[in-house]
């Protein structure tokens, strides 16, 4: 199955999760002071979002135990009690806070146990659909840590295990213990690293990957302007990354006016064609897409279907051929 049809649902890597091509994102609903964060976050907008989302169809939601350190899982579980229906469920490990909120990182046996039983119950459920290996960090320890993993969905606790930001040979580490259902990358029209070996290569081996940050936070969203960056909160991690900063910040907001433009010709925003650029990688199974409001759900959700045509595709490819990051 390729990624450039728009068929509804798609299996992931060798698991019997079949998932809409985007997902719902709760990165950004984890709220406002830690080191990630994205500012202040209402949970009640949250809760909204995440119902709009699994009404228009959306059939999976991507977490972390990091996220807003444990808000996030939480807020998800509290409008999973409250939802239409019942998405998958993908959280991660590997990142874990001490009580004056300093992140540390283990894939020791015992802290990816202890990881999950608080995303069991803070996401109120008794299985977690995907549960994936944040960061390969610290990289001696995956071994153990994705041996724990193997044995936590032998006992079924969790369905299905996967990978987020590794590399070939640290998946090649890992599938020797058990095999490897899916990999998450970053992946957009700026961030194209993984085209060279990664993705190839997950490809080549039945890996489902599924991408984060698609419009890259929000900066290809159409919403994104030099004057609203240098309003964002105190506490949003986007500040201070090169992309949205001189000099990069004016040719991607060049970008995105392109972006508009072929939006506009279909009747929907500039974050739709970024997100449908990525999905047009054969090697993608699907794309994470975050959202802090019903209104931005609303927004992306056309992305569950929208396809670039090839010459559109040909157009975006030439805009950062010739204006390189």
């Amino acid at each position: 199955m390729t990624s450039n049809s728009s068929e509804p649902l798609r299996q992931l890597g060798n698991s019997d999760l079949r998932i809409t091509r985007i997902g719902f994102g709760a990165w950004a609903i984890g709220g406002g002071d830690w080191q990630f964060a994205w500012g202040p976050q209402d949970d009640r907008d949250s809760i909204a979002a995440i119902h709009r989302a699994l009404d228009l169809g959306i059939n999976w939601i991507d977490t972390a135990a990091i996220y807003g350190l444990g808000h996030s899982e939480e807020v998800v579980g509290r409008a999973l009690r409250t939802a239409s229906s019942r998405p998958y469920i993908f959280t991660k490990c590997s990142m874990r806070w001490r009580e004056n909120q300093e992140i540390y990182r283990s894939l020791k046996a015992a802290s990816v146990r202890e990881e999950l039983e608080s995303s069991l119950r803070r996401l109120g459920v008794d299985c977690i659909d995907l549960y994936q290996v944040h960061w390969p960090d610290p990289d001696p320890e995956i071994e153990e840590g994705w041996a724990e993993l193997a044995r936590l969905r032998e006992q079924g606790k969790v369905r299905w295990i996967g990978v987020s930001n590794f590399n070939v040979e640290q998946m090649k580490r890992a599938r020797a213990i058990a095999p490897v259902t899916s990999l998450q990358p970053p992946y957009s029209m700026i961030r194209r690293a993984i085209d060279a070996e990664i993705l190839p290569w997950a490809h080549a081996e039945g890996i489902g990957v599924i991408s984060y940050s698609p419009m890259v936070s929000g900066l290809l969203t159409g919403k994104m302007t030099p004057e609203r960056i240098a309003t964002l909160p105190a506490d949003d991690w986007r500040r201070s990354k090169p992309e949205f900063q001189e000099p990069r910040l004016s040719r991607n907001m060049r970008l995105v006016e392109l972006l508009r433009s072929i939006g506009a010709g279909h009747g929907v925003m500039p974050g739709v064609a970024a997100i449908a650029w990525a999905l047009h990688n054969p090697g993608l199974t699907a794309a994470i897409v975050g959202g802090r409001s019903a209104r931005q759900v609303e927004e992306t959700a056309p992305a569950l279907s929208f396809s670039l045509t090839s010459q559109e595709h040909a157009e975006i490819n030439a805009f950062l051929e010739a204006n390189p990051a």
